[in-house]
């Protein structure tokens, strides 16, 4: 027989059955096709190993007017500012008490109670204390006299530790800022040690007039003064965790000047659902038992837009902010951003009507207005999720709608929420869960007009859209569609793989990100037995191919102002894509494991056995980094089988076989310079299989041969 060919049709099928699909591949991880042949796709290094604290969601890339590359990070925590590689906290404050805020402290605890009324928050969110003091409540006064015997106004317990704070002269002997033993209470008067077993101090001289002490307190003002997260007890109180724990004499207070600065609330993690007993409906599971109620909290989202150089941000359901950079040599990546709707003194500004609840905006490219999409209307605090309202041209700040502006709103009619909205050619696409709309200015006085582009579409989740050379691709709750003047399905040969293992209910996680070095959309989402984000999906656009594979990330963005791709990492890494040929999480960097299985394939027209005794390889590893003295490799695997319903590498009863068994499928290492493959397998049908897991190997297929003989029929 002559040599048989292994070229495939570019792309994986998991529409039909893997010998319907012949002449394709049918499953891999972690490979591409570039220009119609599979290779494994890049590694990944990291941005810095510097960490933060929260779930990234969103990233966004820009450079300011004094050409600072930065980047923004949205995570359920925190929003942060990205300056060489450091993530500086800019999550603005939402609210500051002055004055109102106590303290209480258990002995032997590091948990400190704090009395704040109407503070707002809730478990998770962050404050920061300022002008807090110790805890020590008790106030000791001291007379001295020769030797050190003194007499307290307060009395106290053998052991205590004590220092003097006072700035006046001290008898000879004791000195400001030592600490002290008490010693031989006797009612109000003791000695005085400078070790709980030492000798008394011997001082000589007097001085007239009262002296300060200063207890010894584990809640010290530099413990206090810093950033807690908060566990919410009531309305009113809530607790922290200090790294010290409470002395004696932490008792509570900390002063009356406390400055308490609350950050936005934080949001989720991951889409959590409510249960409850008894809240299944009538004939779903048994009578009585707890069920899903479908009440759940959405996970926090952001979105990101530059206006200029400022920066707009609102997290999903919240406030409209704003971070400006610094106008000096440094960005001013510690100045924290600011809400929209607050005066300078954190007062909302109610003459100007921003909308104070946001679930997502965007600011037109064309017009320069600031959009709300789901936000509250007008004297109202009460969000509208199928509302759009914008600001006058040029001003983020001016919304009150006047006859000499711009400002407005607009109500879609079509599905309960918006979820997403996405700036391409001449128009602004908004989807509802029901509908898609193309929103177009055209000036006053409607300064917007709206159409319907398509009824009975879906949309899974804000992220899952993205616009690549004027065309829109996004994910749907059942499949993927495009958008280039007309909504239409896009052709997908994994859609069953993929929507089958899929966890709809933590639709929202999904995002798709490009890589235009390599024509590929990607899609992230979380598999069917997962909460986080452990697959993607990929689609060619050039090539119109589909490939997927598994792995983490919670954020994408492929913006030209740096090197490669980025993404954020489980293990709150920024790293960038397409960078090397190992995973850069690691240190040092480790293999990645990448695989491409072609469907089965007849030997000849399939009613005849074949033998195969060897491969002629046809792979290049340019690229490569694998470190002397080894050589880039990789495996090619030959599995037969019998019948499309017999497992590979299996002989089969009745199968005939001859006295030497050779039915097994067998693997064999390849590298740059192997010429022949000599093997011996045997079947009606085989599949072929390329792997690799060695450090530092890239490798793109071409065409191998399989040199076959005919070997009967049974």
């Amino acid at each position: 027989m002559p040599l048989q060919q292994l070229q495939f049709r570019p792309g994986v099928n998991r529409e039909s059955t893997t010998l319907a699909n012949e002449g394709g591949w049918f499953e891999c991880d972690k490979v591409r096709f570039r220009s119609g042949y599979p290779e494994k796709i890049g590694g990944w290094v990291t941005l810095s190993y510097n960490t933060f604290l929260g779930v990234c969601r969103s990233l966004w890339n820009w450079v300011s007017l004094k050409n600072f590359n930065l980047m923004g990070l949205g995570t359920n925590l925190k929003f942060y500012i990205e300056n060489g590689g450091v993530y500086n906290d800019v999550t603005p404050i939402r609210y500051t008490s002055t004055g109102t805020a106590t303290f209480a402290a258990t002995p032997g605890s590091s948990v400190v109670t704090v009395t704040d009324p109407l503070h707002g928050g809730q478990t998770n969110d962050f404050v920061t204390f300022s002008g807090a003091k110790a805890l020590s409540t008790q106030t000791v006064s001291i007379s001295i006299a020769t030797p050190a015997v003194v007499t307290l106004s307060t009395a106290l317990t053998n052991g205590t530790t004590i220092s003097f704070t006072t700035t006046g002269a001290l008898p000879t002997g004791l000195s400001i800022g030592t600490t002290y033993y008490v010693r031989n209470v006797s009612g109000l008067t003791c000695n005085l040690s400078t070790s709980p077993a030492g000798g008394l101090v011997t001082t000589t001289g007097t001085q007239s007039g009262v002296h300060s002490l200063a207890l010894t307190t584990g809640m010290t003002t530099a413990i206090l003064n810093q950033e807690y997260q908060i566990n919410v007890l009531t309305v009113n109180t809530y607790t922290i965790t200090a790294a010290n724990t409470a002395t004696a004499y932490d008792v509570g207070n900390g002063g009356s000047a406390v400055v308490a600065a609350y950050q936005l609330i934080t949001g989720q993690a991951i889409y959590t659902v409510g249960t409850g007993w008894s809240a299944g409906p009538w004939s779903r599971n048994s009578w009585n038992s707890a069920f899903s109620a479908g009440i759940g909290t959405q996970l926090r989202l952001w979105s990101q837009n530059n206006y200029g150089e400022y920066l707009i941000f609102n997290p999903r359901g919240g406030s409209l902010c704003m971070w400006v950079p610094g106008n000096g040599l440094n960005p001013a990546v510690t100045t924290r951003g600011s809400i929209l709707a607050f005066t300078s003194s954190g007062i909302y500004q109610t003459d100007i009507d921003c909308p104070t609840v946001v679930n997502t905006c965007i600011i037109s490219d064309a017009s320069r207005i600031l959009i709300a999409f789901g936000c509250n209307d007008y004297g109202s605090s009460v969000l509208d999720p199928l509302l759009i309202r914008w600001s006058d041209q040029e001003s983020y700040q001016t919304w009150a709608p006047l006859i000499t502006n711009q400002a407005g709103s607009f109500r879609l009619s079509h599905g309960s929420t918006i979820i997403t909205a996405l700036q391409t050619r001449q128009e602004i696409l908004v989807w509802t869960d029901a509908a898609m709309y193309s929103m177009q200015y055209s000036g006053p006085p409607y300064v917007w007009s709206f159409n319907t582009l398509a009824d009975n579409i879906s949309m899974i989740g804000p992220n899952a859209a993205v616009t690549v050379n004027g065309v829109v691709y996004w994910m749907g709750v059942d499949k993927f569609y495009t958008y280039a003047g007309r909504v239409e399905t896009l052709p997908c040969t994994v859609r069953q793989y993929v929507y089958q293992n899929l966890n709809a209910d933590q639709g929202y996680q999904v995002f798709a990100g490009t890589n235009e070095g390599y024509h590929e959309i990607w899609w992230y989402y979380c598999s069917a037995d997962s909460d986080q984000i452990d697959r993607y999906v990929i689609y060619n656009y050039l090539d119109k191919a589909w490939y997927y594979g598994t792995l983490g990330r919670t954020a994408w963005l492929d913006s030209p102002l740096r090197a490669s791709p980025m993404a954020v990492t489980y293990n709150n890494l920024v790293v960038y894509h397409e960078s090397g040929a190992d995973n850069g999480e690691t240190n040092p960097p480790t293999a990645i494991d990448s695989y491409i299985q072609s469907s089965d394939f007849d030997i000849g027209d399939g009613h005849n056995y074949g033998f195969v005794w060897r491969v002629i390889p046809d792979i290049t590893f340019d690229g490569s980094t694998t470190p002397a003295p080894n050589y880039p490799s990789v495996n090619f695997t030959v599995r037969p089988r019998r019948n499309p319903g017999s497992a590979y590498g299996t002989a089969d009863t009745p199968l005939v076989q001859s006295e030497q068994s050779y039915a097994g499928q067998q693997t064999y290492n390849v590298q740059e310079f192997t010429q022949l493959v000599y093997t011996r397998i045997r079947g009606r049908q085989m599949a072929f299989k390329i792997t690799s897991n060695t450090l530092g190997t890239q490798w793109q297929l071409g065409v191998p041969r399989l040199d076959v003989r005919p070997d009967g029929r049974r």
